[in-house]
């Protein structure tokens, strides 16, 4: 059985994220969509909240496990007994960076593979840095995350329930 591990800090998760998720499924027969805790960043959905969100998103895939985890990516891939992780690429600036991460995580674990997937010209300008910032000026971003996280980010900036 082939299985990888989507890792990401999804916060929150977009259409990209989906897109990168249903390709991905035509790679492997299993996929963990793990979300990283990381103390240094600012989120603005804790992780039970965006844990919850993919659960609900991710509901009708069910060779998507949802999870979460802390610390070094390979640690939690040896872990879960896989070595390879999934990567979505939207521009050249991610590449440089993913390339860096492959590299040092497979120094760290000569088993460890990435697979990358670029991103459809569809979804290569959402980043949820992007979504985040236009969500807390009142934009539109139902074109760019499900319906269910559009709905949390008005509650989360106050804005009520979407129209």
């Amino acid at each position: 059985m082939r299985h990888a591990i989507y890792p990401g800090s999804f916060d929150p998760v977009t259409n990209g994220h989906l897109a990168i998720v249903d390709r991905g499924l035509r790679l492997f027969d299993r996929l963990i969509v793990a979300v990283a805790r990381n103390s240094a960043k600012r989120p603005l959905f804790t992780v039970e909240e965006r844990l919850e969100i993919l659960r609900g998103t991710l509901k009708e895939r069910p060779r998507v496990e949802i999870d979460a985890f802390e610390g070094l990516l390979v640690d939690y891939c040896k872990h879960r007994g896989t070595h390879t992780v999934l990567r979505g690429l939207r521009a050249v600036s991610d590449f440089e960076y993913e390339f860096q991460m492959a590299n040092m995580n497979r120094k760290l674990d000569p088993s460890f593979d990435s697979v990358f997937l670029m991103t459809g010209e569809e979804h290569f300008y959402i980043s949820s840095q992007f979504v985040r910032e236009v969500a807390m000026f009142g934009g539109d971003v139902s074109c760019l995350v499900p319906s269910t996280v559009q709905e949390r980010l008005r509650h989360k900036y106050g804005q009520g329930k979407a129209k």
